[in-house]
């Protein structure tokens, strides 16, 4: 048990760490006058690599942890009802930055203030359901 806790702590760091950065980078990716990093030619390996190659599968690797580790312990309390629910607004955050990094790949215009700030709002998520699962308040 401890290793499979381990592994779920391991990838929520690797999600949490790659959506932060991964805000950040489409930010800078959508401004008008982009860094030359954010060249047309290294917007897709960028962008793309970051959410495919690292958020996507550390948000898997982190959700199919945390259910098994919730399978093995069984009891339900109401405050991992409660971080159930920010996973899934996690989970909402997660899509967001999939959703920018397509429309700046197709250099649509950003309309997506919301966008952005569902993404920015996955950190104050984060630090919510660390808070729930270190404290159990309830």
């Amino acid at each position: 048990m401890p290793w499979l806790k381990l592994l779920h702590v391991s990838a929520v760091i690797a999600w949490a760490g790659s959506l932060f950065y991964l805000t950040i980078a489409l930010a800078l990716a959508s401004r008008e006058t982009s860094p030359a990093v954010f060249s047309n030619a290294h917007r897709r390996t960028l962008l793309r690599g970051l959410f495919v190659g690292v958020a996507t599968p550390a948000a898997l690797l982190a959700i199919a942890s945390g259910t098994a580790i919730f399978m093995l312990y069984g009891p339900l309390a109401p405050w991992l009802i409660v971080k159930l629910g920010v996973v899934g607004l996690l989970v909402l955050g997660h899509a967001s930055c999939g959703m920018l990094v397509l429309r700046i790949e197709r250099q649509e215009s950003p309309w997506t203030k919301l966008a952005y700030l569902v993404c920015g709002l996955s950190l104050l998520w984060f630090a919510t359901i660390a808070w729930l699962a270190l404290r159990k308040p309830f």
